[in-house]
Protein backbone atom coordinates (compact mmCIF):
# COMPACT_ATOMS: atom_id res chain seq x y z
CA UNK A 1 0.00 0.00 0.00
CA UNK A 2 1.52 3.46 -1.02
CA UNK A 3 2.02 5.38 2.46
CA UNK A 4 -0.18 8.91 2.31
CA UNK A 5 1.89 11.77 1.83
CA UNK A 6 0.74 13.70 5.27
CA UNK A 7 3.47 16.10 4.84
CA UNK A 8 2.13 18.01 1.27
CA UNK A 9 -1.70 17.65 3.00
CA UNK A 10 0.00 19.57 6.32
CA UNK A 11 1.50 22.04 4.20
CA UNK A 12 -1.20 22.30 1.02
CA UNK A 13 -4.46 21.33 2.00
CA UNK A 14 -6.46 23.47 3.81
CA UNK A 15 -8.95 21.80 6.38
CA UNK A 16 -12.11 22.86 8.03
CA UNK A 17 -11.32 25.60 10.77
CA UNK A 18 -7.98 24.69 10.42
CA UNK A 19 -5.16 26.88 10.40
CA UNK A 20 -2.15 26.23 7.52
CA UNK A 21 0.42 27.70 10.35
CA UNK A 22 -0.94 25.65 13.41
CA UNK A 23 -2.73 22.76 11.79
CA UNK A 24 -4.94 20.24 13.44
CA UNK A 25 -3.32 17.17 13.00
CA UNK A 26 -4.88 14.76 10.61
CA UNK A 27 -5.60 11.00 10.68
CA UNK A 28 -5.37 9.60 7.30
CA UNK A 29 -8.45 7.09 6.01
CA UNK A 30 -7.58 4.68 3.25
CA UNK A 31 -11.37 2.66 3.26
CA UNK A 32 -14.67 2.95 5.29
CA UNK A 33 -17.34 0.27 5.96
CA UNK A 34 -20.28 -0.35 8.46
CA UNK A 35 -19.42 1.61 11.72
CA UNK A 36 -15.51 1.59 10.99
CA UNK A 37 -12.71 3.52 9.40
CA UNK A 38 -9.80 2.38 8.35
CA UNK A 39 -6.27 4.24 9.16
CA UNK A 40 -3.09 3.89 7.25
CA UNK A 41 -1.07 0.76 8.38
CA UNK A 42 -4.90 -1.16 8.66
CA UNK A 43 -5.76 0.59 11.95
CA UNK A 44 -9.48 0.26 12.40
CA UNK A 45 -11.44 3.34 14.53
CA UNK A 46 -15.00 3.80 15.19
CA UNK A 47 -16.94 6.34 13.76
CA UNK A 48 -18.91 7.93 16.44
CA UNK A 49 -19.70 11.10 13.94
CA UNK A 50 -21.40 9.40 11.08
CA UNK A 51 -19.38 11.93 9.16
CA UNK A 52 -21.13 15.26 11.05
CA UNK A 53 -24.60 13.79 11.01
CA UNK A 54 -25.03 11.86 7.57
CA UNK A 55 -23.96 8.24 7.12
CA UNK A 56 -27.06 7.16 8.88
CA UNK A 57 -26.66 4.22 7.26
CA UNK A 58 -22.96 3.29 7.97
CA UNK A 59 -20.04 3.36 5.32
CA UNK A 60 -20.14 1.47 2.16
CA UNK A 61 -23.60 0.13 2.33
CA UNK A 62 -24.52 -2.58 -0.78
CA UNK A 63 -27.95 -0.46 -1.40
CA UNK A 64 -26.20 2.87 -1.51
CA UNK A 65 -23.29 1.85 -3.84
CA UNK A 66 -25.38 -0.01 -6.42
CA UNK A 67 -27.75 3.04 -6.45
CA UNK A 68 -24.68 5.49 -7.46
CA UNK A 69 -23.06 2.39 -9.66
CA UNK A 70 -26.48 1.77 -12.13
CA UNK A 71 -27.00 5.76 -12.32
CA UNK A 72 -23.34 6.68 -13.22
CA UNK A 73 -23.67 4.39 -16.13
CA UNK A 74 -26.94 6.36 -17.43
CA UNK A 75 -25.42 9.99 -16.62
CA UNK A 76 -23.54 11.23 -13.79
CA UNK A 77 -24.07 14.69 -14.09
CA UNK A 78 -26.40 16.64 -16.76
CA UNK A 79 -26.99 21.11 -16.15
CA UNK A 80 -31.07 21.40 -14.61
CA UNK A 81 -31.30 24.69 -16.29
CA UNK A 82 -33.98 23.52 -19.35
CA UNK A 83 -33.63 20.10 -18.53
CA UNK A 84 -34.98 17.75 -16.27
CA UNK A 85 -34.08 13.71 -15.10
CA UNK A 86 -35.97 10.71 -13.95
CA UNK A 87 -34.01 11.14 -10.37
CA UNK A 88 -34.76 14.40 -9.46
CA UNK A 89 -38.62 14.06 -10.21
CA UNK A 90 -38.45 10.26 -8.28
CA UNK A 91 -36.57 12.43 -5.03
CA UNK A 92 -38.42 15.24 -5.40
CA UNK A 93 -41.84 12.99 -5.14
CA UNK A 94 -40.26 11.13 -1.83
CA UNK A 95 -39.26 14.39 -0.23
CA UNK A 96 -43.20 15.59 -0.64
CA UNK A 97 -44.70 12.36 0.61
CA UNK A 98 -42.37 12.43 3.72
CA UNK A 99 -42.71 15.42 4.80
CA UNK A 100 -46.14 17.03 4.65
CA UNK A 101 -48.92 17.89 2.03
CA UNK A 102 -48.11 21.71 3.22
CA UNK A 103 -45.07 21.18 0.75
CA UNK A 104 -45.53 21.44 -2.76
CA UNK A 105 -42.25 22.42 -4.66
CA UNK A 106 -39.02 21.61 -4.20
CA UNK A 107 -35.68 23.75 -5.07
CA UNK A 108 -32.56 21.14 -5.30
CA UNK A 109 -28.98 22.70 -4.48
CA UNK A 110 -25.67 21.32 -3.03
CA UNK A 111 -25.01 21.93 0.45
CA UNK A 112 -26.65 22.81 3.66
CA UNK A 113 -25.79 26.48 3.72
CA UNK A 114 -27.12 26.73 0.11
CA UNK A 115 -30.32 25.64 1.35
CA UNK A 116 -30.49 28.20 3.81
CA UNK A 117 -29.52 30.59 1.48
CA UNK A 118 -32.46 29.56 -0.61
CA UNK A 119 -35.18 29.19 1.79
CA UNK A 120 -33.94 33.52 2.24
CA UNK A 121 -34.19 34.24 -1.12
CA UNK A 122 -37.74 32.89 -1.06
CA UNK A 123 -38.80 34.95 2.08
CA UNK A 124 -37.05 37.68 0.48
CA UNK A 125 -38.69 37.49 -3.15
CA UNK A 126 -42.36 36.68 -1.37
CA UNK A 127 -42.46 39.80 -0.19
CA UNK A 128 -40.82 41.61 -2.70
CA UNK A 129 -43.05 40.16 -5.02
CA UNK A 130 -45.76 41.24 -2.75
CA UNK A 131 -44.50 45.07 -3.04
CA UNK A 132 -44.09 44.89 0.99
CA UNK A 133 -40.79 46.38 2.09
CA UNK A 134 -39.26 44.49 5.11
CA UNK A 135 -35.12 44.07 6.65
CA UNK A 136 -35.14 41.65 9.25
CA UNK A 137 -34.75 37.75 9.52
CA UNK A 138 -35.71 36.70 13.25
CA UNK A 139 -34.67 33.77 14.99
CA UNK A 140 -32.69 33.01 18.22
CA UNK A 141 -28.99 33.15 20.20
CA UNK A 142 -26.59 30.55 19.43
CA UNK A 143 -27.95 29.07 16.27
CA UNK A 144 -25.95 27.98 13.75
CA UNK A 145 -27.20 27.46 9.74
CA UNK A 146 -23.95 27.87 7.83
CA UNK A 147 -20.67 29.00 6.70
CA UNK A 148 -22.15 31.04 3.90
CA UNK A 149 -22.35 35.17 3.73
CA UNK A 150 -26.37 35.24 4.29
CA UNK A 151 -26.71 32.06 6.59
CA UNK A 152 -23.92 33.76 8.89
CA UNK A 153 -25.69 36.79 9.41
CA UNK A 154 -28.65 34.52 10.90
CA UNK A 155 -26.44 32.05 13.37
CA UNK A 156 -25.45 33.87 16.68
CA UNK A 157 -23.22 37.40 16.14
CA UNK A 158 -21.32 36.66 19.39
CA UNK A 159 -21.31 32.90 20.32
CA UNK A 160 -20.78 31.19 16.75
CA UNK A 161 -17.81 31.01 14.64
CA UNK A 162 -18.44 33.73 12.97
CA UNK A 163 -18.13 36.84 15.01
CA UNK A 164 -15.03 38.12 12.93
CA UNK A 165 -17.02 39.01 9.96
CA UNK A 166 -19.84 40.89 12.21
CA UNK A 167 -18.36 44.28 11.50
CA UNK A 168 -20.57 46.00 9.12
CA UNK A 169 -19.82 43.25 6.62
CA UNK A 170 -22.98 40.99 7.96
CA UNK A 171 -26.66 41.77 7.49
CA UNK A 172 -27.76 42.67 11.10
CA UNK A 173 -30.95 40.61 11.89
CA UNK A 174 -33.07 40.32 15.32
CA UNK A 175 -31.88 37.59 17.90
CA UNK A 176 -34.32 36.36 20.72
CA UNK A 177 -32.86 34.70 24.08
CA UNK A 178 -32.70 31.19 23.36
CA UNK A 179 -34.87 28.63 24.88
CA UNK A 180 -33.95 27.65 28.37
CA UNK A 181 -36.21 25.01 29.02
CA UNK A 182 -34.98 21.67 27.67
CA UNK A 183 -37.09 19.07 26.27
CA UNK A 184 -37.98 17.26 29.22
CA UNK A 185 -38.56 20.09 31.63
CA UNK A 186 -42.01 21.57 32.50
CA UNK A 187 -42.87 23.92 30.09
CA UNK A 188 -42.93 27.95 31.06
CA UNK A 189 -44.77 29.99 28.66
CA UNK A 190 -42.11 33.03 29.88
CA UNK A 191 -39.27 31.04 27.69
CA UNK A 192 -40.31 32.36 24.76
CA UNK A 193 -41.09 35.81 25.99
CA UNK A 194 -37.97 37.79 24.25
CA UNK A 195 -39.21 36.00 21.08
CA UNK A 196 -42.65 37.36 21.63
CA UNK A 197 -41.48 40.91 22.39
CA UNK A 198 -39.41 41.17 19.58
CA UNK A 199 -41.94 39.71 17.00
CA UNK A 200 -44.13 42.22 18.86
CA UNK A 201 -42.50 45.22 18.17
CA UNK A 202 -40.82 44.48 14.65
CA UNK A 203 -43.78 42.21 12.99
CA UNK A 204 -43.72 44.63 10.48
CA UNK A 205 -40.54 44.25 8.87
CA UNK A 206 -39.73 41.03 9.30
CA UNK A 207 -39.12 38.89 6.57
CA UNK A 208 -39.18 35.55 8.01
CA UNK A 209 -38.32 33.26 11.07
CA UNK A 210 -35.85 30.80 10.95
CA UNK A 211 -35.33 28.17 13.72
CA UNK A 212 -33.22 25.18 14.38
CA UNK A 213 -36.12 22.97 15.47
CA UNK A 214 -35.39 21.03 19.01
CA UNK A 215 -31.82 21.29 18.92
CA UNK A 216 -29.05 23.98 18.64
CA UNK A 217 -26.44 22.14 17.26
CA UNK A 218 -23.18 23.97 17.13
CA UNK A 219 -24.62 26.42 19.77
CA UNK A 220 -23.86 24.07 22.68
CA UNK A 221 -26.13 20.93 21.36
CA UNK A 222 -28.84 22.09 23.78
CA UNK A 223 -32.12 20.32 23.09
CA UNK A 224 -35.20 22.85 23.91
CA UNK A 225 -38.46 22.72 24.50
CA UNK A 226 -41.00 21.27 21.85
CA UNK A 227 -43.57 23.82 23.13
CA UNK A 228 -41.05 26.64 22.34
CA UNK A 229 -41.53 25.54 19.08
CA UNK A 230 -45.11 25.23 19.27
CA UNK A 231 -45.40 28.97 20.11
CA UNK A 232 -43.29 30.18 17.49
CA UNK A 233 -45.31 28.60 15.13
CA UNK A 234 -48.60 30.23 16.41
CA UNK A 235 -46.77 33.63 16.93
CA UNK A 236 -45.77 33.15 12.74
CA UNK A 237 -49.53 32.88 12.12
CA UNK A 238 -50.50 35.59 14.19
CA UNK A 239 -48.25 38.12 12.37
CA UNK A 240 -48.23 36.26 9.23
CA UNK A 241 -44.55 35.65 8.82
CA UNK A 242 -43.43 32.72 6.83
CA UNK A 243 -41.69 30.19 9.16
CA UNK A 244 -37.85 28.58 7.87
CA UNK A 245 -37.18 25.45 9.79
CA UNK A 246 -33.96 24.17 9.20
CA UNK A 247 -33.76 20.30 9.50
CA UNK A 248 -29.97 19.95 8.02
CA UNK A 249 -28.72 18.17 10.92
CA UNK A 250 -31.83 17.22 12.23
CA UNK A 251 -33.52 15.82 9.47
CA UNK A 252 -34.21 12.12 8.42
CA UNK A 253 -34.96 10.32 12.45
CA UNK A 254 -31.77 11.74 14.39
CA UNK A 255 -33.67 12.98 17.12
CA UNK A 256 -36.42 10.02 17.24
CA UNK A 257 -38.78 11.51 14.94
CA UNK A 258 -38.06 11.73 10.96
CA UNK A 259 -37.94 15.21 11.07
CA UNK A 260 -37.48 17.15 14.25
CA UNK A 261 -40.58 19.29 14.30
CA UNK A 262 -42.97 16.79 14.63
CA UNK A 263 -41.90 16.89 18.07
CA UNK A 264 -43.72 20.00 17.79
CA UNK A 265 -46.78 19.07 15.83
CA UNK A 266 -46.58 22.21 13.11
CA UNK A 267 -45.87 22.82 9.84
CA UNK A 268 -43.27 25.29 8.96
CA UNK A 269 -43.62 27.09 5.94
CA UNK A 270 -39.94 26.28 4.16
CA UNK A 271 -37.80 23.25 5.17
CA UNK A 272 -34.54 23.05 4.49
CA UNK A 273 -32.73 19.52 4.61
CA UNK A 274 -29.20 18.35 3.67
CA UNK A 275 -26.30 16.09 5.20
CA UNK A 276 -28.05 12.80 5.77
CA UNK A 277 -30.13 13.42 2.75
CA UNK A 278 -28.39 10.94 0.63
CA UNK A 279 -27.06 8.81 3.48
CA UNK A 280 -23.41 11.02 3.94
CA UNK A 281 -22.73 9.29 0.09
CA UNK A 282 -22.84 12.79 -1.53
CA UNK A 283 -23.45 16.50 -1.19
CA UNK A 284 -27.07 17.55 -2.09
CA UNK A 285 -29.64 19.53 -0.25
CA UNK A 286 -33.20 20.70 -0.49
CA UNK A 287 -35.49 23.75 0.20
CA UNK A 288 -39.53 22.81 0.41
CA UNK A 289 -42.28 25.11 0.50
CA UNK A 290 -45.81 25.69 -0.37
CA UNK A 291 -47.28 26.32 -3.64
CA UNK A 292 -48.55 29.55 -1.84
CA UNK A 293 -44.89 30.89 -1.75
CA UNK A 294 -43.78 29.89 -5.14
CA UNK A 295 -46.90 31.23 -6.74
CA UNK A 296 -46.38 34.54 -5.25
CA UNK A 297 -42.93 34.77 -6.08
CA UNK A 298 -43.27 33.25 -9.78
CA UNK A 299 -45.81 35.90 -10.04
CA UNK A 300 -43.14 39.16 -8.54
CA UNK A 301 -41.54 41.23 -11.44
CA UNK A 302 -38.53 38.47 -11.75
CA UNK A 303 -41.20 35.87 -12.51
CA UNK A 304 -38.57 33.54 -11.23
CA UNK A 305 -36.55 32.02 -7.95
CA UNK A 306 -32.97 33.92 -8.63
CA UNK A 307 -30.73 31.10 -7.67
CA UNK A 308 -29.36 28.29 -10.06
CA UNK A 309 -26.06 26.30 -8.63
CA UNK A 310 -24.41 24.59 -11.28
CA UNK A 311 -24.73 21.03 -9.91
CA UNK A 312 -28.47 21.64 -8.89
CA UNK A 313 -30.07 18.43 -9.51
CA UNK A 314 -27.35 16.48 -9.57
CA UNK A 315 -28.48 12.63 -10.71
CA UNK A 316 -25.80 10.87 -9.07
CA UNK A 317 -26.66 12.89 -5.79
CA UNK A 318 -30.38 12.31 -6.33
CA UNK A 319 -30.15 8.46 -7.25
CA UNK A 320 -28.23 7.80 -4.10
CA UNK A 321 -30.87 10.05 -2.10
CA UNK A 322 -33.94 7.98 -3.58
CA UNK A 323 -32.49 4.97 -2.00
CA UNK A 324 -31.47 6.48 1.04
CA UNK A 325 -34.83 7.20 1.77
CA UNK A 326 -36.28 3.99 0.48
CA UNK A 327 -34.26 2.41 3.14
CA UNK A 328 -35.59 4.69 6.11
CA UNK A 329 -39.07 4.14 4.52
CA UNK A 330 -38.42 0.24 5.54
CA UNK A 331 -39.08 1.67 8.95
CA UNK A 332 -36.20 0.01 10.34
CA UNK A 333 -34.71 3.38 11.83
CA UNK A 334 -37.25 3.71 14.00
CA UNK A 335 -36.05 0.58 15.94
CA UNK A 336 -32.72 1.61 15.50
CA UNK A 337 -32.77 5.16 16.55
CA UNK A 338 -34.88 4.08 19.79
CA UNK A 339 -32.63 1.29 20.36
CA UNK A 340 -29.57 4.16 20.15
CA UNK A 341 -31.03 6.06 22.54
CA UNK A 342 -31.65 3.26 25.07
CA UNK A 343 -28.21 2.34 24.74
CA UNK A 344 -26.90 6.10 25.08
CA UNK A 345 -28.90 6.66 28.00
CA UNK A 346 -27.91 3.65 29.68
CA UNK A 347 -24.24 4.10 29.27
CA UNK A 348 -23.82 7.57 29.24
CA UNK A 349 -26.05 8.60 32.42
CA UNK A 350 -23.58 7.87 35.02
CA UNK A 351 -21.05 10.21 33.83
CA UNK A 352 -23.10 13.75 34.78
CA UNK A 353 -22.04 12.84 38.33
CA UNK A 354 -18.05 13.10 36.83
CA UNK A 355 -16.02 16.07 38.53
CA UNK A 356 -15.61 17.29 35.03
CA UNK A 357 -19.04 17.54 33.56
CA UNK A 358 -21.92 19.76 33.68
CA UNK A 359 -24.39 18.07 31.89
CA UNK A 360 -25.32 14.97 29.77
CA UNK A 361 -28.30 14.96 27.08
CA UNK A 362 -29.40 12.36 25.41
CA UNK A 363 -32.30 12.75 22.64
CA UNK A 364 -32.66 10.00 19.51
CA UNK A 365 -29.58 8.86 18.11
CA UNK A 366 -27.68 11.91 19.96
CA UNK A 367 -25.69 12.05 23.10
CA UNK A 368 -24.00 15.46 24.44
CA UNK A 369 -21.49 15.20 27.09
CA UNK A 370 -21.16 19.37 28.43
CA UNK A 371 -17.94 19.89 29.91
CA UNK A 372 -17.12 22.22 32.45
CA UNK A 373 -13.72 23.47 30.75
CA UNK A 374 -12.87 24.09 27.81
CA UNK A 375 -11.61 20.97 25.38
CA UNK A 376 -8.20 20.43 23.70
CA UNK A 377 -9.00 18.98 20.55
CA UNK A 378 -6.16 17.79 19.35
CA UNK A 379 -5.05 16.10 22.51
CA UNK A 380 -8.20 14.09 23.23
CA UNK A 381 -8.70 13.87 19.59
CA UNK A 382 -5.32 11.47 19.36
CA UNK A 383 -6.10 9.64 22.90
CA UNK A 384 -9.76 8.71 21.31
CA UNK A 385 -7.96 7.29 18.22
CA UNK A 386 -5.41 5.56 20.09
CA UNK A 387 -8.44 3.86 22.24
CA UNK A 388 -10.11 2.88 18.29
CA UNK A 389 -12.78 5.42 18.51
CA UNK A 390 -13.60 8.69 16.51
CA UNK A 391 -15.11 10.72 18.15
CA UNK A 392 -14.52 14.81 17.26
CA UNK A 393 -15.30 17.49 20.60
CA UNK A 394 -15.78 21.12 20.00
CA UNK A 395 -16.03 23.59 23.00
CA UNK A 396 -16.37 22.42 26.03
CA UNK A 397 -18.74 19.51 24.30
CA UNK A 398 -17.85 15.68 23.51
CA UNK A 399 -20.64 14.42 21.57
CA UNK A 400 -21.52 11.42 19.31
CA UNK A 401 -23.73 10.89 16.87
CA UNK A 402 -23.52 7.38 15.41
CA UNK A 403 -24.88 5.86 12.35
CA UNK A 404 -28.22 4.01 12.87
CA UNK A 405 -26.55 0.48 12.38
CA UNK A 406 -24.58 1.08 15.30
CA UNK A 407 -24.52 -2.19 18.17
CA UNK A 408 -24.46 -2.42 21.60
CA UNK A 409 -20.91 -3.38 22.20
CA UNK A 410 -20.08 -0.44 20.03
CA UNK A 411 -21.92 2.50 22.24
CA UNK A 412 -20.03 1.15 25.05
CA UNK A 413 -16.81 1.56 23.20
CA UNK A 414 -17.73 4.80 22.57
CA UNK A 415 -18.55 5.31 26.30
CA UNK A 416 -15.86 3.76 28.01
CA UNK A 417 -13.10 5.74 25.93
CA UNK A 418 -15.32 8.78 26.72
CA UNK A 419 -15.34 8.07 30.39
CA UNK A 420 -11.46 7.40 30.65
CA UNK A 421 -10.74 10.52 28.84
CA UNK A 422 -12.37 12.51 31.12
CA UNK A 423 -9.98 11.54 34.37
CA UNK A 424 -7.18 13.56 32.35
CA UNK A 425 -6.91 16.33 33.10
CA UNK A 426 -4.60 17.22 30.54
CA UNK A 427 -7.31 17.36 28.27
CA UNK A 428 -9.49 20.16 29.77
CA UNK A 429 -8.07 23.57 29.79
Amino acid sequence: MKKIDLHFDKKHIWHPYSSMLYPTKCYPVISAKGMYLTLEYNKKILDGMSSWWAAIHGYNNKRLNDALKNQIDQMSHVMFGGITHIPAIKLCKKLLNITNFNFECVFLADSGSIAIEVSMKMAIQYWKALGIKKKYFLTIKKGYHGDTFFAMSISDPNNSFHNLYNHNIIHNNLFAESPKINFFEKWNKKDVYSFFTLIQKYHTEIIAIILEPIVQGVGGMHFYHPQYLKEVKELSQVYDIPLIIDEIATGFGRTGKLFAYEHANIIPDILCIGKALTGGMMTLSATLTTKKIAEVISNGKEKCLMHGPTFMGNPLACAVAIESISILQEHHWKKQVSFIEKKLTYYFSCLKEHKRVLDVRVLGAICVIECKKKINIEKIQKFFVHHGVWIRPFKNLIYVVPAYIIKDLEIKKLADAITIALDYKKFFQ
